[in-house]
């Protein structure tokens, strides 16, 4: 034990080898094994990865363990026990999430914080009862994180926030960090952290005491909806279609400044994707704003405004809609469609015929 490839070389006395045997393979097989056993008695490579990095943070009222090599557990039929998700399943619990949740509380650098989150988001995922069986504690220890200095520490965080989400009883307590990721999406200008925030915050109900900063951070998710980040855009145009349906937001959300090339957005060239929730935000805005409580009240908009831009007297879109009815993808023109439908007649106007008043998007030839 301890000896390197060259002093395993010496002992085998591989030349003498060579010459007793008849071909050079069963030289080539003794080096092999030479090389094998060497690298066996090397010390392990991975002391930075997420699972080594749990073995060795004792967890609270634990001491360390001494650095051997680890011995698999024999299960009842003696046997390994095997990965962790094949232990769940027969009903025995691995301890892995555990223990990378009592990693989390020691001391790390900003990689192996990140690498330790993404393992336990991964677990999360993989490991249902052992994900169950967490603490409000524990969300708030992930929580924490989201105010660490390194951006991928903070999206490895939001990711295992999400993965949680998916957990009813943790719900509540993942909706106190909204604010922050509010406030991470519109100060931080990195698509992943974008990505991982927004697929967060849309898997959530959102509750009423943060539609205040929801108001404050609408030209940030406009941006977003505008970037050139398809996966972004898609979370962002999901969010603003959830919060379209909030009336005390409708206004803020139609009065948002954009960008003039807005309605590119609905070119057939964008990915189907996208096309297909950008027209479920449009229905959403349409109906919102032809509902009676909506036009009780003469709202202002400025000339930038996302209003103009859709519903405006200089607005192409019934262009981009047209062109969408033949898009190859059935669903954008189911979509488009509707959209249209609700240009033309308003659900709430009761009165069949007025749907051919001078107001209409389209002319009764197209």
């Amino acid at each position: 034990m301890g000896k390197s490839i060259p002093q395993y070389l010496r002992q085998l006395d591989i030349r003498k080898c060579v010459v007793s045997l008849a071909t050079g393979a069963g030289a080539i097989y003794l080096i092999y094994k030479a090389i094998r056993e060497c690298i066996k008695c090397q010390p392990p490579l991975c002391s930075n990865s997420p699972v080594c990095i749990a073995r060795e943070c004792p967890g609270p009222g634990e001491r360390a363990l001494p650095q051997e090599a680890p011995v698999p557990e024999a299960s009842d039929v003696g046997e390994p026990k095997g990965l962790a998700i094949e232990r769940e399943r027969h009903g025995r619990d691995s301890g892995e999430l555990r223990r990378l949740l009592n990693s989390l509380e020691c001391k790390h650098d900003e990689y192996a914080k990140s690498m330790i989150l993404h393992s336990i988001t991964r677990c999360v995922y993989l490991l249902e009862a052992e994900a169950s069986a967490c603490t409000t504690d524990d969300i708030m220890l992930v929580g924490s994180m989201l105010d660490d200095e390194d951006n991928s520490v903070k999206i490895q965080a939001l990711n295992s926030l999400k993965a949680f989400s998916g957990i009813r009883k943790f719900r509540l307590k993942i909706q106190e960090h909204t604010i922050k990721v509010l406030e991470l999406i519109s100060t931080i200008w990195d698509t992943e952290l974008h990505i991982a925030g927004l697929r967060l915050l849309n898997n959530l109900p959102l509750p009423d005491y943060v539609h205040p900063q929801l108001r404050r951070v609408m030209p940030a998710l406009m941006e977003i909806l505008q970037s050139d980040c398809i996966l972004a855009q898609v979370q962002a145009v999901r969010l603003l279609s959830y919060l379209a349906q909030k009336n005390d937001l409708l206004y803020d959300i139609l009065n948002c400044q954009v960008h003039p090339n807005f309605l590119n957005l609905f070119q057939s060239t964008q990915p189907g994707s996208l096309l297909f929730e950008v027209l479920v935000f449009a229905e959403r805005l349409s109906e919102g704003r032809n509902a009676s409580h909506y036009r009780a009240v003469k709202w202002h908009y400025n000339e930038q405004s996302l209003h103009e831009a859709l519903f405006g007297n200089e607005s192409r879109l019934a262009d981009r809609l047209l062109a969408l009815v033949i898009h190859p993808e059935e669903d954008v023109q189911i979509q488009a469609c509707k959209v249209i439908v609700s240009l033309q007649c308003p659900p709430n106007l009761g009165v069949r015929p007025s749907c051919q008043a001078s107001h209409s998007y389209f002319k009764i030839g197209e």
